[in-house]
């Protein structure tokens, strides 16, 4: 009996006196307040303050990214690349983000090959800053070294880097964009809207240290800039600038331009320009370099614009190619300014323009009306803007016409006093080769042919052609510019060039304009060096040979057949 009685003892219930109870109840209240509280926390949380957390979340994690639109491509008339676009990586730093451990700092720096004192002063600079650029626009392989460190706080981007295939060669035609992609230059800058294109946009999801977790989905998708074909054949392109640079280089000369269009429909195959640069390495960059002379910087002519001051006067009843010209005694005195040949050529047909003549220009200069050249001048593009849409572009002067002087008349019919750019020679002539219609240049391919404007009748425009073919003959001023097996017309010119003092006595500008070939003419050039040095300073002597090596090679290489019959002995 007390066994059992004790084994009934050991089972009895807890004790559930009021102490107990009440703690158990307390205990149980407890729990259900930090259950209600927990519920009631996650209830706020998820439906009452959703939008204020969610918008919180999302800015420190989801970003919306752009995506760098592909520029545009700029080739030559036949798709040879003139300027492309490669990618290339950004690195990047946020300071705040960095470790600050000189050993790990210095190893980022010899990662990007600098010096660890200048990223250690940039990071002072910097310090209150949560961006700044560590190297730009590196080959992907360039910037491993510095990714693979894995460093907190470094970060990539991805971009683009213009290269030009054609360096030097093009560089003031093509231009160049700065180091965020955008034109500073040249054709780069006129279509920089175009060949930009349009950036993209996607959100992203990152993680708080900026990596990239997920790409989300795709806002707005980049659109490529639009292609840019020039009329310009590189294979002409090349060789222009190879010929300049060896005339330049051989007369010692300050600089050269060279401009080559089509006769038939205005398209410039060729454009080069001396002193020139790199567009691929601009640490050291000449600025007279960056100019593109050839179009934007306005010359002197001289005695190329006397053809053309002809045209004028054959235009009247004043000349025709019978008219004779006294020349004698070989110079002239007009309103107190003395005005002189090279020597005493007597008595001259408008064939003065083998001679020529400055005496024989003024003669007939004065015989006409004052307006009758300015207005041809005019009509041919002087004093106008080309329109070809290149910064810069220069548009020439022409006198006033107002007042205008005789001996500013004179000057104007040999080419004095008055401003052109190479380019706007160059149109100007395709007057004489085009029957008369002036061609306006352009310096993308044209999809067909425009008209001209008719500046002379087509009977002036073939006299000049064949007063241009006699002076490029054996003993003729010209000599230099012949051209196996084609007929070749052109006018040479040597003019002073002029300084805030006044002409300089011993610095010229040698030119030389062409037509090629007589018989059907296809291609109109122009040749200027500047300042040669020595005593070859004619453009017979400087700027024709240049002419001549160049149409040669164009004439071929385009397919020309040759129209000179050759004489047997």
């Amino acid at each position: 009996m007390s066994r059992e009685r004790s084994t009934t003892s050991s089972r009895r219930a807890p004790n559930t006196g009021p102490a107990g109870r009440g703690r158990y109840l307390f205990l149980l209240a407890l729990i259900i307040l930090a259950l209600g509280a927990l519920v009631g926390r996650i209830t706020y949380l998820n439906v009452i303050d959703r939008d204020f957390l969610q918008n919180q979340g999302d800015s420190r994690t989801l970003r919306v990214e752009p995506i760098n639109a592909h520029r545009g491509m700029i080739t030559d008339r036949n798709g040879d690349p003139l300027a492309i676009s490669t990618p290339v990586v950004t690195l990047w730093a946020n300071p705040q983000e960095l470790p600050d451990d000189p050993i790990r700092l210095a190893t980022l720096a010899r990662s990007l090959n600098m010096n660890p004192d200048a990223l250690e002063s940039r990071l002072e600079r910097y310090a209150n800053h949560e961006f700044m650029y560590l190297r730009r626009r590196l080959t992907p392989e360039a910037a491993q070294p510095a990714l693979a460190l894995d460093m907190p706080g470094v970060y990539a981007k991805d971009e683009y880097k213009r290269y030009y295939p054609s360096g030097e060669v093009a560089a003031q035609l093509v231009g160049v964009t700065d180091i965020d992609d955008q034109g500073q230059e040249g054709l780069e800058l006129a279509y920089n809207d175009y060949l930009s294109g349009q950036p993209g946009k996607r959100r992203v999801l990152k993680d708080r240290k900026g990596r990239l977790v997920r790409d989300l989905h795709l806002l707005q998708d980049a659109k490529p800039g639009g292609d840019l074909t020039l009329s310009i054949d590189l294979r002409l392109q090349y060789m222009a600038y190879r010929e300049l640079k060896k005339s330049v280089d051989e007369h010692d000369a300050d600089g050269g331009s060279l401009v080559m269009m089509d006769a038939r429909n205005g398209e410039v195959l060729a454009m080069a320009n001396l002193p020139s640069y790199n567009p691929n390495n601009r640490t050291s960059i000449d600025v007279k370099g960056l100019r593109n002379q050839a179009i934007t910087d306005a010359i002197e002519p001289g005695s190329v614009m006397k053809p053309l001051a002809m045209s004028a006067a054959l235009a009247t009843d004043e000349i025709d190619p019978d008219t004779v010209i006294d020349t004698s005694p070989g110079w002239m005195v007009i309103d107190g300014y003395t005005i002189s040949d090279f020597r005493n050529y007597g008595k001259l047909t408008p064939g003065i323009l083998l001679h020529s003549s400055n005496i024989g220009m003024s003669h007939i200069a004065l015989k006409l009306d004052k307006d009758t050249i300015w207005n041809q001048y005019r009509a041919l593009g002087l004093g106008q803007s080309p329109e070809t849409g290149f910064p810069g572009e220069g548009s020439g002067s022409l006198p006033s016409l107002y007042g205008l002087s005789q001996s500013a008349r004179a000057a104007m019919a040999y080419g004095y006093g008055i401003s052109l750019t190479p380019l706007q020679l160059a149109s100007a002539y395709t007057a004489i080769a085009n029957d008369g219609r002036r061609l306006h240049a352009s310096l993308l391919k044209r999809p067909s042919a425009p008209l001209g404007d008719q500046v002379m009748s087509p009977n002036i425009a073939h006299e000049l052609l064949g007063m241009l073919e006699q002076i490029v003959q054996p003993n003729a001023g010209g000599a230099r510019a012949m051209v196996d097996g084609y007929r070749i017309a052109g006018k040479t010119g040597t003019v002073r060039k002029v300084t805030a003092g006044g002409y300089q006595q011993k610095a010229y500008r040698s030119l030389f304009a062409g037509i090629a070939p007589v018989s059907d003419p296809r291609i109109v050039t122009v040749v200027m060096i500047d300042n040669p040095k020595g005593d070859e300073y004619y453009g017979g002597l400087v700027a024709a040979p240049v002419f001549g090596r160049v149409v040669g090679k164009a004439l071929r290489l385009l397919d020309v057949p040759p129209d000179k019959q050759e004489t047997s002995e």
